[in-house]
């Protein structure tokens, strides 16, 4: 009888925590946002929506490159990618730097000219290493989300939804060279000739908000504010993505402190 009662227990609060995983609690939050408290879901909103991702879209670009790392590789910035527009480093063309810093460029910066430059680099075209992204997509299971650039830039028949990059920040996180960039509030790179570039973290919750382990931001004028934000506290960490966000950090913050009230009980 204890047994019964004790399995019935544990399918009772099964199926609570699968009716609180679906809760939409904060519907005007962003256009689409989810919610993990380590691995589970507890809110989201929208998590069906395929939506411009902006610049979370280098999280794929960032992937291919990690998981055929070659960071010693000096790359030659094309006259492509150093007209590259919204965040940059103001890379020249002609100008060459290791992928290594090209990669930190990317992640911490999300400077666009590094990140085109990396992908010519990997695949000869921007177009080329596209089609990679979209295949490695399609073997990840993300069936709702296709690229149409490497870098986030607002673009017909570009899109993913907050499910497919919670998989895909999660995948990445699993890489010790992303990880450890993305929770970097300021980096130094440098090209071939001893130029410095200081950079400071996009992410706004880096080095400010206590447990923050990253992971990426963005912003295009039809993707609105987006984040994928990891924070870890007493081994529980929580992941926030949103997209389209009314007031990104702000909100984030809030409820981000929410989950952690809310972690023991998914526990």
């Amino acid at each position: 009888m204890r047994r019964r009662l004790r399995a019935l227990c544990l399918t009772l609060a099964a199926f609570s925590g699968a009716a609180l995983a679906a809760e939409d609690r904060y519907p005007d939050l962003a256009a689409a946002y989810l919610v993990e408290v380590s691995g589970t879901t507890l809110w989201a909103g929208g998590q069906d929506r395929r939506l411009p991702p902006a610049s979370l879209t280098k999280l794929m670009t960032a992937l291919l490159v990690v998981e055929d790392y070659r960071p010693d590789e000096w790359v030659t910035v094309s006259p492509r990618a150093a007209a590259a527009t919204g965040a940059r480093v103001g890379l020249r063309a002609g100008t060459r730097l290791k992928v290594s810093d090209l990669l930190a460029a990317t992640l911490v910066r999300s400077a666009n000219d590094a990140c085109l430059a990396l992908a010519e680099h990997y695949a000869g075209s921007e177009t080329a290493f596209v089609a990679r992204m979209n295949r490695r997509a399609e073997t990840l299971g993300l069936n709702d989300t296709r690229f149409a650039n490497a870098c986030g830039f607002d673009a017909p028949g570009h899109y993913s939804t907050v499910g497919d990059l919670a998989a895909l920040a999660r995948l990445a996180m699993q890489s010790p060279v992303f990880a450890e960039l993305v929770k970097q509030r300021d980096v130094q790179i440098q090209d071939a000739r001893g130029g410095r570039y200081t950079l400071r973290n996009t992410n706004a919750l880096v080095g400010t908000y206590p447990g923050t382990l990253g992971i990426k931001s963005g912003f295009t004028n039809g993707a609105g504010r987006c984040i994928a934000a990891l924070v870890e506290r007493k081994g529980v960490q929580v992941l926030l993505i949103m997209l389209n966000a009314q007031d990104r950090w702000w909100d984030a913050v809030g409820v981000l402190e929410n989950a952690f009230e809310h972690a023991p009980a998914q526990r």
